[in-house]
C-alpha cells in the first residue's frame, strides 16, 4: 500500500474487511436485481485484469468503455486499474464519428462494450481490428457478432493475485470533455488527482448524511463524466459503507429510484427542473404554494411530494454541472430538501466549490472545499488550484500552458465574484459573452437561469451578437408542448411568456434587456445535436440552426413563435 492511499487501496481494504457487504445493485428486467459484494467486486475485476495482462497490453494502455451507468462499468474500471492501465470512458450517447474520434485520438488497445442504445450506428466509429469485450448487458447484436462476453472470460480466468502498484502520478483515466464547443479535449487524470477527488466526496457526503447509516445512491448521470466519477464512484469506493443502485430506463427511472431510497441524491439543473415540471403537471404551482403555507398541512403536502419524488429519505441533495435558478433551489428548500449547489469542471475531477448547511444561499456555489485554492483575475476571471487537478490535456502540451497561471493556478474560464466570506458566485462564462452593436457585453447565463426559473420554460438560451439587443429562445416544458394545438393554451403560454419578458426587462440593465422571447419549435436534446451528454447547451450548434430565422424575429417584438 502507498504511504497515502490511493482509490485501490481503498477497494482492497473493503474487500478484505467486509467482504460479504453489498456494494453495487443492478437492475436486469422485469423488477428483478443482481447484487454485488465487495468481494465479488474484487474477484471479478482481479480476473478480467488478468485477461488484460494476457493480452499483452503495455502498462499504462488505454483501455475504452461505451456504456451507459451499469455495475460492470465500475467493475470494468476496477479492472483496468488493477492491470495496470488507464480508463478512457466514452458518453454511451456519442455518434459513431465522436466515439472514433475518442479510440484513435486516445490510441486505445482494447473497448469495453456495455449496456448501450444505440450500438448499431455507434459501431461504426470502432476501427477494425480493435479488440472488444461485451460486459453483461451488452446489446445482443455485439454478442451475437461474436464478441467475447465478459462472463465467459471470468469464469475462465484465474484472478491476479497481490496489490497491484499504482503510482500517485500515473495516469488513471482519460476524461473526454463533452464537447460544447467543438473537438473533445482529453483531460488527464492521475491516481493522486482522482484520489483526492473521491476522498473528498466521501468526507463531504459523510458530513451531509451522518457518520451513522449507510449510505445508499443512485447513479444514472453519466459516468463517463467527471460529475457522476468523482462524486458517486469514487466516493462510493473510498466510504465502503454506500451501495451503489443503478437506473434500468428512463421509463422505470420512478421505480428505480423508489428502491434505491438515496440518502444522497445527485443531479444536474436540466432534471431539477424537471422533475418540478412533473410535480406542477399535477397541481398547479399557486394551487401547492398556497397549500405549502397552510402550517401543519404543509408539511404533510411537502411529504407527499418528496414521496413522489422518490425522495422523501433523502438527507441532502447536490446540484451540479451548470447553473441552478436560484428560486428552484428555493423551492426545494421549501418541500424540506437540503438542496446544496456546486462548481467543478472536468480538470478537478469536479472537485472545486460546494455549499454546506452554513453556506448555502441561492445563487451561490458555495466554498472552497478542503485543500482548495481560489482567487478572481483582474478581468474577473476564476482561477482554482486544486489537489484534484489535473495533469493537462492528452497531446496538447500548448494549450495545457495556456490554460495555468506561472503559480500553477487553473484558468476556468469562468468568469466570478466572491463575498468577503469566501462564497463564490458565477457571473457568466467568458467564452459565452457576446457584443451587440452597441458594443456592450451580454452574458447570457444569468438572465437564462431567470427564464428557467419560469414554470412554463424547460431551458433556454440567450443570443444576439451583432445585433442592437439580445433575444432569448425557449424551449416550453415537456408537458405543455403536446397542448398548444389549443388555441387557449397558446393564448396563456403568450400572456405568460409577455408577463415574464416584462418582469425581467425591469431587472437587468438597459443594454441587456431582451428584444423579443422566441418560442422554439422543437425542443433541444442530445439527440438532434443541441445537447452535450451532460444536458449543456451546444450554442454554436444551436445558433447555426436558428441562423435564418434571426433578421425576421428582429423585425418583430415581444413574445414570437418560431
Amino acid at each position: 500500500m502507498s504511504e497515502t492511499p490511493l482509490i485501490l487501496d481503498h477497494v482492497l481494504r473493503h474487500a478484505a474487511g467486509q467482504p460479504d457487504r453489498v456494494y453495487l445493485t443492478q437492475p436486469v428486467g422485469g423488477g428483478q436485481v443482481v447484487d454485488f459484494t465487495w468481494a465479488q467486486v474484487v474477484d471479478q475485476a482481479r480476473r478480467m485484469a488478468a485477461h488484460l495482462q494476457a493480452q499483452g497490453l503495455p502498462r499504462g494502455a488505454r483501455v475504452a468503455m461505451l456504456s451507459k451507468n451499469c455495475a460492470h462499468f465500475i467493475i470494468a474500471e476496477l479492472a483496468i486499474w488493477i492491470g495496470g492501465y488507464a480508463t478512457v470512458a466514452i458518453f454511451p450517447t456519442e455518434k459513431a464519428d465522436t466515439v472514433r474520434y475518442v479510440l484513435e485520438h486516445s490510441e486505445a488497445s482494447l473497448l469495453f462494450v456495455g449496456k448501450l442504445d444505440t450500438w448499431d450506428e455507434q459501431r461504426a466509429g470502432v476501427p477494425v481490428g480493435l479488440p472488444c469485450i461485451a460486459l453483461p448487458l451488452a446489446p445482443a447484436s455485439a454478442v451475437g457478432a461474436g464478441m467475447p462476453r465478459w462472463d465467459d472470460i471470468v469464469a475462465r480466468t484465474a484472478p491476479l493475485a497481490g496489490a497491484p502498484d499504482r503510482k500517485g502520478d500515473e495516469l488513471a483515466m482519460l476524461l473526454y470533455t463533452s464537447g460544447s464547443t467543438g473537438t473533445p479535449k482529453g483531460v488527464m487524470s492521475s491516481f493522486r488527482a482522482f484520489s483526492a477527488a473521491a476522498e473528498g466526496f466521501a468526507r463531504f457526503s459523510r458530513d451531509r448524511i451522518g457518520q451513522q447509516i449507510d449510505g445508499r445512491l443512485l447513479s444514472y448521470l453519466p459516468l463517463a463524466h467527471s460529475f457522476e466519477r468523482s462524486c458517486v464512484e469514487g466516493a462510493s469506493l473510498v466510504d465502503g459503507r454506500t451501495q451503489v443502485f443503478f437506473a434500468e430506463s428512463l421509463d422505470t427511472f420512478v421505480q428505480d429510484i423508489k428502491r434505491a431510497q438515496p440518502a444522497l441524491f445527485i443531479s444536474v439543473p436540466r432534471l431539477w427542473l424537471k422533475f418540478q415540471q412533473g410535480v406542477f403537471h399535477k397541481m398547479p404551482p399557486k394551487k401547492l404554494d398556497r397549500l405549502l403555507s397552510i402550517p401543519i398541512l404543509g408539511r404533510i403536502v411537502a411529504k407527499k411530494v418528496l414521496t413522489g419524488l422518490g425522495l422523501d429519505k433523502t438527507i441532502a441533495a447536490a446540484s451540479g454541472s451548470a447553473p441552478i435558478p436560484p428560486d428552484l433551489i428555493a423551492w426545494y428548500r421549501r418541500l424540506g430538501l437540503q438542496l446544496l449547489e456546486g462548481y467543478g469542471m472536468s480538470e478537478d475531477n469536479s472537485y472545486s466549490h460546494a455549499s454546506t448547511e452554513r453556506f448555502s444561499e441561492p445563487g451561490y456555489v458555495g466554498m472552497p472545499m478542503e485543500g482548495v485554492q481560489v482567487r478572481i483575475s483582474d478581468d474577473g476571471e476564476i482561477l482554482v488550484k486544486s489537489p484534484a487537478q489535473f495533469s493537462g490535456y492528452y497531446k496538447q502540451p500548448e494549450l495545457t500552458a495556456q490554460s495555468f497561471t506561472e503559480d500553477g493556478f487553473f484558468r476556468t474560464g469562468d468568469l466570478g465574484e466572491r463575498r468577503a466570506d469566501g462564497m463564490l458566485k458565477i457571473t457568466g462564462r467568458s467564452k459565452e459573452l457576446f457584443k451587440t452593436s452597441k458594443g456592450k457585453y451580454v452574458s447570457p447565463a444569468p438572465i437564462e437561469n431567470e427564464l428557467n426559473a419560469h414554470p412554463m420554460v424547460e431551458m433556454s438560451m440567450v443570443s444576439g451578437s451583432g445585433h442592437p439587443e439580445p433575444f432569448a429562445v425557449v424551449v416550453l416544458g415537456e408537458e405543455l408542448r403536446p397542448r398548444l394545438a389549443d388555441a387557449a393554451v397558446r393564448k396563456e403560454v403568450e400572456s405568460e411568456m409577455a408577463a415574464l419578458l416584462k418582469d425581467l426587462n425591469a431587472k437587468l440593465p438597459d443594454y441587456e434587456q431582451l428584444h423579443c422571447i422566441v418560442i422554439a419549435r422543437e425542443p433541444w436534446s442530445i439527440d438532434n445535436g443541441m445537447l452535450t451528454p451532460t444536458m449543456k447547451l451546444k450554442r454554436a450548434r444551436i445558433e447555426q440552426a436558428i441562423g435564418p430565422e434571426v433578421d425576421g424575429w428582429y423585425r418583430k417584438r415581444g413574445v414570437v413563435w418560431a
